[in-house]
């Protein structure tokens, strides 16, 4: 389904932040693509026509969070304050993670 033998950068699925006029110019750029299955290649396709990188933050947390069970970290606030977004966590542990915090 993809011409090329690299995806474009794009940003990970979980969340991502950007401006109104991005989101702006993102919508007429989807418009000139042919819709591709997986969402965050397609995010990155339109970044690409529009020339804008992604850049990384240590607040995502897109590929999870190592945790250590055994860890009393993981139940301190502190652990989790700096976390803008959270992949892969069970629900009960949102909730835990939300009531830390």
């Amino acid at each position: 389904l993809y011409n090329k033998s690299t995806y474009p950068p794009y940003a990970g699925g979980g969340g991502f932040l950007m401006d109104g006029p991005l989101a702006k110019r993102l919508h007429k750029a989807s418009e000139t693509l042919e819709l591709y299955p997986i969402d965050d290649v397609f995010l990155g396709m339109c970044l690409e026509v529009l020339k804008v990188s992604p850049v990384g933050h240590e607040g995502f947390k897109t590929f999870g969070i190592v945790k250590n069970k055994n860890s009393k970290m993981n139940k301190e606030p502190c652990f989790f304050r700096s976390m803008l977004v959270v992949h892969k966590l069970l629900p009960p542990e949102l909730l835990q993670m939300w009531d830390l915090v």
